[in-house]
């Protein structure tokens, strides 16, 4: 029993043994295997690839100059609409964004009260019309006829009388001088024509005052003629039009609503041209004047520019800014810009100044630092740089690049100062 378990512990260690006997041939076999195939060892240093790039020549040319600023559109003329009497809506022509002319009908107020008002006052003028006619009539005066007292029949009459009297005591006069006619009968004719006289004075102011008449009654008409004009203009206020063509940007009223002259309706803006203010420095106010050209950008359109004028230059400048107001005129007649768009404005100079240029997309800015790479000898150069303005798809660059000189292009994220390129 002794050797059965002297034995199997004999095996044991063999198997052991043998064991690791297999591990260290299969860790030897594996070193050499490393040591041939390199596959563990340390990799090579490589040196680094170049970075392919396409370059463009910096070219020098004469570039016109301009003021740049920014502002926002807004409507050559806008106003607000509201009624000139009160009344219930019983029509509504536009909408929001509907073109409408000058004089176009927007809202309509309910116009029986207002039609009735004219009726009446139409019945009121005919009635001072008929009085006038009488009043006339009765001093015997036609229409459009300046008055003449003595004209009226009762006043003529007086007058024939009254001049007979007067012929018969003048030639009494002379008969009573040379004896033939007694004092007595002087005394009657004198008398008599005294009675004329005072007659015919009472016709006269009778004719006078019927004439006063008439014209009360002329005043009348006036006022009746008045008050019928201010009834058919109060008829005319039911509809309310447009004060000037142009879009509607906001309608108030519905129909069925009461309104009233205190209250808007709707709000018209003319949209061609717009208006743009800007403000222009100091030193650059000589530069300035009326009918200058100018363009606009805007992010809705990037790819177009708009072209106006100057149209307004204020009088002063702006004691703590120390600019000047301008505003200019966009042509708009196809409705592409907005009132109240954000527009980048530029100002044309008259003289040009020469200047280097890049292809916009050859400037790298991170950070608000600009740069651009020179292309020399086969190595990349950063440059920092200050860009100017832009002309299409070029860019100004103010300092750190010469004209000819080659700048990337392409892969600017993947260079930097020194690394190797290839075009």
């Amino acid at each position: 029993m002794g050797k059965t378990m002297l034995s199997r512990k004999n095996l044991n260690v063999v198997a052991l043994a043998l064991l690791l006997i297999v591990a260290a041939a299969l860790l030897a076999a594996c070193g050499r295997s490393n040591a041939n195939g390199k596959t563990e060892s340390t990799p090579a240093t490589t040196a680094p690839s170049a970075v392919e790039v396409s370059t463009a020549a910096a070219i020098k040319r004469d570039l016109p100059r301009f003021f740049e600023a920014t502002g926002s559109l807004a409507g050559d003329q806008q106003t607000d609409v509201a009624p000139q009497t009160a009344g219930k809506v019983v029509a509504v022509g536009v909408d929001i964004g509907s073109p409408v002319k000058r004089g176009q009908m927007l809202v309509r107020l309910d116009d029986a009260e207002l039609k009735l008002r004219v009726d009446q006052s139409v019945a009121q003028l005919e009635q001072a019309k008929a009085a006038v006619r009488q009043a006339e009539e009765k001093i015997g005066l036609r229409p459009n006829q300046a008055f003449d007292p003595n004209r009226v029949a009762e006043v003529a009459a007086a007058k024939v009388t009254l001049d007979l009297a007067e012929k018969n005591l003048t030639r009494a006069e002379k008969l009573i001088e040379s004896g033939d006619v007694s004092r007595s009968f002087y005394d009657d004719a004198r008398a008599r024509r005294d009675q004329l006289r005072e007659q015919y004075e009472v016709q006269l102011a009778q004719a006078r005052q019927n004439f006063a008449g008439v014209a009360v009654a002329r005043t009348n008409v006036a006022n009746a003629e008045s008050a019928l004009a201010l009834a058919r203009k109060n008829l005319s206020y039911a509809n309310i039009p447009s004060p000037i063509d142009g879009f509607v940007t906001e309608r108030t009223a519905d129909l069925g609503e009461y309104v009233s002259p205190q209250q808007k309706v709707a709000t018209v803006v003319r949209t061609n041209p717009l208006r743009i203010r800007i403000d222009i420095p100091e030193q650059a106010i000589q530069e300035v004047q009326v009918g200058q050209s100018v363009s606009i950008t805007t992010s809705a359109w990037p790819d177009r520019n708009f072209s106006g004028r100057i149209a307004r230059i204020a009088p002063n400048v702006s004691a703590t800014s120390r600019t000047l107001t301008v505003e200019a005129e966009i042509e708009n007649s196809g409705g592409a810009l907005k009132p109240g768009q954000f527009a980048t404005v530029r100002i044309l100079q008259p003289r040009s100044e020469p200047a280097v240029l890049v292809p916009a997309r050859s400037v790298l800015t991170q950070a608000g630092v600009a740069r651009v790479f020179v292309i020399k000898d086969g190595h990349a150069e950063q440059r920092l740089v200050q860009t100017g303005q832009t002309e299409g798809d070029l860019i100004e660059i103010k300092n750190g690049v010469a004209a000819d000189e080659q700048v990337a292009t392409s892969n600017l994220e993947m260079l930097s100062d020194g690394v190797t390129v290839k075009q």
